[in-house]
């Protein structure tokens, strides 16, 4: 996957890797933002509609625009996670880990055995079985970014743990609900939220495993964890871009007429 090893080399590089979120349904919104540059594009499927047909469109259109695709499970669950590993993705995303239990489920459902318990039957994955099995087989492993999201309090307490699990590609930080779990839904500039994720950030750093941001867009906030050590972030969404391009035009049109009116 030529998508997922552009993304290895600027982490092994140091450079940054930026990529978008999509929630609406329409694969050639994903297509649109791979051809404008972004590294990947996060799929969702935990806070939105997208159902696994119209996950594998945007799948496919990633990689038309030459970049990689990211899917966000609803759950941490191998059950969920089999369907998706098997429409080959260059990355799958596994939300809210609370122990070391369930850091180690996520990693194993994308494994098979004996390291892990992903049951067998690739279809995109294998490229509809133009790659032998034997060829599938030995590079499973690497041709999926295995990410884990860092989202609430319970899995900061046992991180130090969690990130000496085999396997693990990413830390995925969630300011949002981690700031939940604090009950300071929000806050994500509180005081005990930002103690929190400076601590993250330490314990990130000397794993050595990269973080990855899920955020909107804050450019105070993007700095913080840049100084925090973060080299991956999902930033704003086709929701996002909607909303704040969509207003400003509006507003900005408004002001025209009232300024010619007047």
């Amino acid at each position: 996957m030529k998508e997922l090893e552009k993304i290895r080399a600027k982490l092994r590089s140091g450079e940054p890797v930026i990529g978008t979120c999509v929630n609406y349904n329409d694969s050639c919104i994903t297509e649109q933002l791979g051809l404008m540059g972004y590294d990947f594009v996060w799929i969702d499927m935990e806070h939105t509609g997208n159902d696994k047909r119209e996950v594998l469109q945007h799948i496919i259109a990633a990689k038309a625009a030459g970049t990689a695709s990211f899917v966000r499970i609803p759950w941490n669950d191998p059950v969920l996670a089999k369907p998706i590993l098997e429409m080959g993705p260059d990355g799958i995303i596994f939300p809210f880990i609370r122990s070391v239990a369930e850091a180690k489920q996520a990693i194993s459902s994308c494994l098979y055995p004996p390291r892990g318990r992903r049951g067998f039957g690739p279809i995109r994955a294998a490229g509809y079985g133009v790659t032998s099995t034997a060829d599938y087989i030995e590079g499973a492993a690497d041709s999926i970014f295995k990410m884990i999201q860092i989202e609430h309090i319970d899995a900061v307490d046992c991180m130090e743990e969690i990130v000496k699990i085999e396997g693990i590609d990413a830390l995925v930080i969630g300011p949002m609900d981690l700031s939940g779990s604090l009950g300071k839904l929000g806050e994500v500039r509180g005081a005990k939220v930002l103690s929190v994720m400076d601590r993250i950030g330490e314990i990130g750093q000397k794993s050595g495993i990269p973080m990855m941001l899920a955020f909107g867009y804050s450019p105070v906030d993007i700095e913080d964890w840049i100084s925090r050590g973060i080299r991956m972030i999902s930033v704003n969404s086709d929701i996002g871009f909607i909303a704040s391009a969509g207003a400003q035009t509006l507003r900005a049109t408004k002001e025209m007429f009232i300024k010619k009116q007047g």
